[in-house]
This record gives structure tokens, C-alpha cells and sequence, in this order.
């Protein structure tokens, strides 16, 4: 059994929180402990660079963050579930990327130019567009790769990447595709081995 944390951003009931709750309901089903975290009701602001978190003081920020850390840190797998804004991730997972540098630690021996250490964990995307091109989700996946995978050295597990999910200016449309189904898959069988 895996303990994954769903970090969601996305409108309530919208696409976003349809797909996060469709790949929980999968990972339940499979036996694993399942958290699915607001970005929208948990507020963090991006990292200010300030360096105090590698000075052996806590984030200057005082936002939601601190309270997800022993969260990230229990998580065996942690859930980026975002809608595609302006051909990439949303702001708020953005800044909740920006501020796992907080729970890094020095590295001396850092692989491929990095400065510190990041926590050992798996890692997933699930994203919601309106558009469905051969190039939506380009940029969003991109950017999950080098940040997550290639930089922080979190094992990927896989993206969902749910495109034609209704207009900007609609209501959800999830449902009339195949997406809720396939992220339900995804986690029933994200740990099947």
C-alpha cells in the first residue's frame, strides 16, 4: 500500500477536480491511502529566493505550505493535478513546485549540476485542457519532466493528459470523454507491478 498525495488546482467539480478524484477513486480501489489537497483552498505563494530555508530557518512565507510539508514527506507518490493555463501549468502548482526547494537538504556530491538533495518519492501529472492539438500539452509536460524528473530526481509514474475537455467559457465536459475512466485506471494500477 502507497500513501499518494493529490495536489489539485482546479476549479471545484471542474475538469481538474473530476480527473484528481477519478485517479484517487482508482488508487483506492488498488488498497493505497489517497489525500487530495486544495491548491485552491490551501494557499502558497511562489518562492521568494530568499535562501532562509538553507539557513536553518523556516519559509518566510506564512501561507499553507508549512502545514503540507509533513504531507509531501509522508507521500510516496505526489500528484501534480492542474488545468493548462496559457500552454503550461497553472500558477499555483507552479509556486507549489518553486516551494519544495524549502525540504531539500545540501548535497555534496550533487548529480547533474544540482545544489541540494530532494526527498526520495514517485511522481504523476494529470492535466484538463480545453484543447485537444498534438501540441497542447507540450510545454505543461516539458516542464513536469525537467522539474520533477530531471531536477528534484522523482521517479515518474506517468502523466494523464486529458485534453477536449470542454471550452474555457463552458461548463465541465469531462464527462463526455473517456478521460475519467482512463484516470481511474491510471490509479488502480499506478503501483500494480
Amino acid at each position: 500500500m502507497a500513501n499518494i498525495l493529490v495536489d489539485s488546482n482546479g476549479r471545484p467539480h471542474g475538469n481538474t477536480a473530476q480527473l484528481a478524484d477519478s485517479f484517487a477513486c482508482g488508487a483506492k480501489a488498488a488498497g493505497h491511502q489517497v489525500e487530495i489537497i486544495s491548491l485552491l483552498q490551501t494557499k502558497v505563494e511562489p518562492c521568494l529566493g530568499c535562501n532562509a530555508c538553507k539557513r536553518g530557518k523556516p519559509c518566510v512565507q506564512q501561507d499553507g505550505f508549512a502545514g503540507l510539508v509533513p504531507k509531501i514527506h509522508g507521500a510516496d507518490l505526489l500528484v501534480l493535478a492542474s488545468p493548462l493555463y496559457y500552454w503550461t501549468i497553472s500558477a499555483r502548482t507552479k509556486a507549489f513546485i518553486e516551494r519544495l526547494y524549502s525540504i531539500s537538504i545540501p548535497d555534496s556530491a550533487p548529480p547533474l549540476g544540482r545544489y541540494e538533495k530532494y526527498p526520495d518519492k514517485d511522481c504523476a501529472l494529470l492535466m484538463t485542457a480545453a484543447d485537444d492539438l498534438f501540441w497542447t500539452f507540450s510545454q505543461a509536460a516539458s516542464y513536469y519532466r525537467f522539474t520533477l524528473v530531471n531536477y528534484l530526481g522523482f521517479r515518474d509514474k506517468g502523466m494523464l493528459l486529458a485534453g477536449g475537455c470542454g471550452g474555457s467559457y463552458s461548463r465541465p465536459e469531462i464527462h463526455k470523454t473517456e478521460h475519467l475512466d482512463r484516470a481511474y485506471e491510471f490509479g488502480k494500477s499506478v503501483y500494480k507491478s
